[in-house]
């Protein structure tokens, strides 16, 4: 049965082909894939139109769009279409702050990528974030300053008219050496703006940019004379009047290549020679560190004082009176200077007289006159040319309108430090004459006491005091000096004059010393009548204490009974004065005299007299006379004034039994808390 079966199986015919030559179109593998790529295009329907109709499907939709681009970031990151592609998705939805975090997170990744700076950049401006395209330009010009599409957001400056803006980005591009497209923009900008100059001034720097790459050529391929050369004739073509402080640095620096440092030393002089101090900033500083590193000690120090005194000069050039400025000068001069040049910057100064004859606008000004005779005096030592200095500025001065003690005073010093003492006693001796001042008087006199000359004293004070009666030191010190020369009567006498003087402007410091040098003469009966004399002119309390304090002072068996007295004496003087402070410090002074050296009696008697102590209100008025409310004070009510005003007594009465009142209350509370129906609380 098994045989029979495989006997009747029939078996599949094979085609038989025909023609086994190649066909005349081959078909690769390439296409027959393409084909069956489209015919299943082909095949498959198109997407359904899908149709947003509220927030939440628009919510969905933007998820899924983002999860789509988060996923496509995440499988390579280095891809940065697709972070432009997910910036711009979130653009076209106006979502300007997720697009621009993710312009950030590509930045990232790719810092050095222009294009990704350049889309987001033109996103900022599409939607007129201009401080943040400002801000985009800026830090790709910073990261990338060669580059020269970023450095054009200068037209993005121009056209919101901030020409200034636009002028500062070319200006910061320039710095880079760019090539010759970028000189040209900045100079056809400023043509724009009709602005000539300055378009000039950017074709000297463009050529002189040129001159420089011209010499470094010779200098790379090895033509030394050549580049030196080339250098010459840049400084002959540019002249002294548009010359560049960068033009000498890069010969400067050439020649230091070179090892010619004579050479370069010789560059840098005759630049600073030429150019402007505000614009040798950076010649400057290239010629101090070539001597730092080159030069030696004196070489230095030349470098930093040439430039403090070109700063100098230009500081008095803008303004001469400026003399803190001419200070400053003259103490560098002095420092490092000869005598003639000090003296030719001296003279400089003190021709700037100020325009105004007021002394403040001298004070500063007398000084560099000061400065100058003291330095032909101690450091040129020539006393001729210090006595010239001296006599021209006194005669500059308007005396008739203001003078300067100390100018006198100081020429009178230095006459006498030369030893002529005739020409030092004529100076002040006409000081006083023209411009008398206190100052004149209190230094002539100084200076004749240290000559022991005291006749000549006498006279000055006579002089003095005709001029200032009213001084009450000059007074004094007039006494003072008769005293010291033992003339006792004639001192009395100058303090009796000086206190019939109907204006004084310190009285109390005349009669005091007046009264002490009558105590230190031991004239205690003339001590006691100026005391009484001086009470007639005044009843103040510390007069009648301090006489007090005198009778008590004295060696005599009725001191304690001559103190008490005065103070019994002033106390009734004092009984109509409206200042009860002024009673109350005499009563309390005479108390601590009883309670020192008096007897119990004595000490209760005066106690008695002591005011009490009562707090009272006012009414207080504001300037324009409205009510301003009620203030607080302490008045002190003497005993002879409650005695004169019967609503004091009942007051205190009244106070009194309020007192009481209040003590009883207390006792009764106390009552109440320890006993309550017998018992104890």
């Amino acid at each position: 049965m098994a045989s029979t079966a495989a006997g009747k199986q029939r078996i599949p015919k094979v085609a038989k082909v025909k023609n086994k030559a190649p066909a005349e179109v081959q078909i690769t593998a390439e296409q027959l894939l393409r084909e069956a790529k489209e015919r299943e295009l082909e095949l498959l329907p198109p997407p359904p139109k899908q149709k947003i109709t509220d927030e939440e499907e628009l919510n969905d939709y933007k998820l899924k769009k983002r999860k789509g681009f988060e996923d496509n970031i995440r499988k390579n990151r280095t891809v940065i279409s697709n972070w432009i592609k997910y910036a711009q998705w979130e653009e076209s939805l106006k979502e300007v702050q997720r697009a621009r975090s993710i312009y950030e997170r590509a930045l990232d990744v790719d810092h050095r990528n222009i294009a990704l700076w350049l889309k987001y950049a033109e996103m900022e401006m599409k939607n007129r974030q201009v401080n943040h395209a400002r801000n985009i330009w800026d830090r790709a010009i910073t990261i990338l300053p060669r580059v020269n599409q970023f450095w054009y957001y200068s037209y993005m400056e121009e056209m919101l008219g901030n020409v200034a803006g636009c002028r500062q980005v070319f200006e910061r591009w320039t710095e880079w050496e760019p090539e010759e497209q970028a000189w040209h923009s900045y100079i056809n900008f400023e043509l724009r703006y009709k602005e000539v100059d300055k378009a000039r001034s950017i074709y000297e720097r463009y050529i002189l940019h040129n001159w420089i790459k011209y010499a470094r050529f010779e200098d790379k391929h090895g033509y030394i004379a050549h580049g030196r050369r080339v250098f010459e004739r840049a400084v002959e073509f540019f002249g002294e009047e548009h010359v560049d402080e960068r033009l000498f640095v890069a010969f400067a620096r050439f020649e230091e290549m070179q090892k010619e440092m004579e050479r370069v030393r010789v560059i840098y002089k005759y630049a600073l020679e030429r150019i402007p101090k505000t614009q040798a900033q950076e010649l400057f500083k290239n010629y101090t560190m070539f001597e730092k590193k080159f030069g030696d000690r004196r070489g230095i120090e030349d470098v930093i004082v040439n430039k403090r005194r070109f700063q100098y000069e230009e500081e008095v050039k803008a303004n001469p009176h400026n003399y803190d400025a001419w200070f400053d000068y003259l103490r560098l001069v002095e420092s490092d200077a000869e005598a003639d040049a000090v003296r030719d910057v001296y003279e400089r100064a003190i021709a700037n007289m100020p325009p105004i004859q007021e002394k403040r606008h001298w004070r500063r000004y007398i000084y560099l006159w000061i400065n100058y005779a003291l330095y032909e005096e101690l450091e040129v030592k020539d006393p001729e040319r210090t006595r010239q200095v001296y006599q021209a500025c006194l005669d500059l001065i308007p005396h008739k309108k203001f003078t300067f003690a100390k100018m006198w005073l100081l020429y009178s010093q230095f006459e006498i430090r030369q030893k002529n003492l005739p020409a030092a006693r004529r100076g002040l001796g006409s000081a006083i004459g023209k411009c008398p001042k206190n100052k004149l008087f209190k230094g002539y006199i100084e200076l004749e006491l240290q000559l022991r000359e005291f006749d000549r004293c006498r006279k000055l004070y006579q002089k003095y005091l005709e001029f200032s009666p009213e001084n009450c030191s000059t007074w004094i010190k007039f006494a003072e000096l008769e005293t010291i020369l033992g003339d006792v009567e004639r001192a009395r006498a100058i303090f009796e004059l000086a206190i019939g003087q109907p204006r004084l402007d310190m009285p109390e410091v005349l009669w005091k010393s007046y009264i002490d040098f009558e105590i230190e003469q031991e004239e205690f009966d003339h001590t006691r009548d100026l005391y009484q004399r001086l009470l007639q002119r005044t009843q103040h309390v510390k007069v009648w204490i301090s006489f007090a304090k005198f009778e008590l002072s004295v060696e005599a068996p009725q001191r304690l009974q001559r103190s008490r007295q005065i103070y019994e004496e002033a106390n009734k003087s004092m009984r109509s004065c409206e200042e009860k402070e002024e009673r109350l410090m005499l009563m309390e002074a005479w108390r601590d005299l009883e309670a020192a050296f008096g007897s119990d009696e004595d000490l209760e008697r005066v106690s008695k007299l002591l005011p009490e102590k009562v707090k009272k209100r006012r009414k207080l008025t504001a300037e324009d006379g409205s009510d301003a409310g009620w203030e607080e004070y302490y008045d002190y009510i003497f005993p002879e004034d409650a005695a004169n005003q019967p609503n004091l007594k009942l007051l205190a009465m009244a106070k009194m039994w309020k007192r009481q009142q209040q003590v009883d209350d207390d006792e009764d509370e106390e009552e109440e808390e320890w006993t309550l129906d017998g018992r104890s609380v």
